[in-house]
């Protein structure tokens, strides 16, 4: 998929809902934005976290970097850009912002706001090892694959069971809001073709 493609597929405007959704949420201090960090290489691939074991709130797990919408910030963009510095030093003048995805829900009552943004191959990145094990990266083409992703049962914590999407990695488990994400991403790209 060329930038251009993905250009075109990403680019949406924000609903006035969705602000207002947002603007509401940040005042509970339940308003989260993500980075989705798309490195624009030949063979096209999502930069992800792996979430430092010891984090109280879901350690080890794979993530986009991003987190609470703070007061300070002027927009979801801002915070996931502000975000992505603080876990992986990532510079906010290397991504070029140029969309986002549907809000999602998760289950702790957070509303994340999916911010999409490419990089050029080879920017230098270094995770805060207080917040992040480690980065990651999923081809493009697994997002394009309609085999993917699956749905699995998983016992939660409570000790209910419920059906979750994974998405297939050789080293890493890639679900949650995680899986959510990148299901709207596929959904969105695949309806471009």
């Amino acid at each position: 998929m060329t930038e251009a493609e993905l250009r075109a597929a990403l680019a949406r405007p924000v609903p006035v809902s969705e602000r207002r959704e947002i603007a509401a949420s940040a005042e509970q201090g339940l308003a989260a934005a993500v980075l989705v960090p798309i490195i624009l290489e030949p063979t096209p691939r999502i930069l992800l976290t792996k979430r430092a074991d010891h984090l109280r709130k879901h350690g080890g797990q794979v993530s986009f970097p991003g987190g609470r919408i703070d007061p300070g910030d002027a927009s979801p963009e801002a915070a996931a850009l502000r975000e992505a510095w603080e876990e992986i030093a990532l510079p906010p003048g290397a991504v070029d912002i140029i969309g986002r995805l549907s809000i999602i829900e998760t289950g702790t009552g957070f509303l994340v706001t999916p911010v999409i943004g490419i990089l050029a191959p080879g920017v230098p990145l270094h995770p805060a090892a207080d917040e992040v094990a480690g980065l990651l990266t999923l081809p493009l083409a697994v997002l394009l694959d309609p085999d993917q992703p699956k749905r699995q049962r998983m016992k939660l914590k409570s000790g209910d069971w419920r059906d979750i999407w994974v998405w297939p990695h050789d080293d890493h488990y890639i679900w949650g809001a995680t899986a959510a994400i990148l299901l709207d991403l596929a959904k969105r790209l695949r309806d471009h073709r």
